[in-house]
């Protein structure tokens, strides 16, 4: 009898995911909830209908065995690549400041006509970012080895 794949048994290996679904999406928001990069280092590039993004992410499925090892839990330096985007749209987020510390939140999708729709990236203090797309097509690749995590420990969000 084979055993299905744990969450935890990717803890080693870079993330390389794609999303052409809700589900698939799902994983990678999870993944990414956290996650944080500087308005700088965000392309916008309307001729190649692609939006990219670094980030440095939580490594959430590492967690658990960093603690159980008593290991410093860790971030790592990720691509986030939206295809077939039409249009780009921000609220709360001033383009013009090129230092802008950006928190991920949740991604989300919101499915139009043909497959077309609306990728809604929600970031911490009232901001969002809307991107028009063809179809769902979202990569995420992990682009450095693992590091200590600054706050050494894991990101929470209490409730008020």
């Amino acid at each position: 009898m084979t055993e299905d794949a744990r969450f935890e048994d990717g803890a080693e290996q870079p993330l390389r995911l794609r999303a052409e679904s809700g589900e698939d999406l799902e994983v990678i928001s999870a993944l990414l909830q956290d996650a944080v990069g500087i308005s700088r280092d965000v392309a916008w590039m309307p001729k190649r209908r692609r939006l990219a993004l670094l980030i440095n992410r939580f490594r959430w499925e590492d967690a658990p065995q960093a603690a159980r090892q008593g290991r410093p839990v860790e971030r790592v330096r990720a691509m986030l690549v939206i295809d077939g985007a039409l249009r780009v749209r921000a609220s709360g987020v001033d383009p013009q400041d090129r230092e802008l510390v950006l928190s991920l939140l949740a991604m989300g999708f919101e499915p139009g006509e043909d497959g077309a729709g609306t990728l809604l990236l929600t970031l911490a203090g009232e901001g969002e970012i809307a991107i028009e797309v063809e179809a769902l097509d979202v990569g995420l690749k992990d682009v450095t080895r693992p590091y200590a995590a600054a706050s050494g420990r894991q990101p929470s969000h209490p409730e008020e």
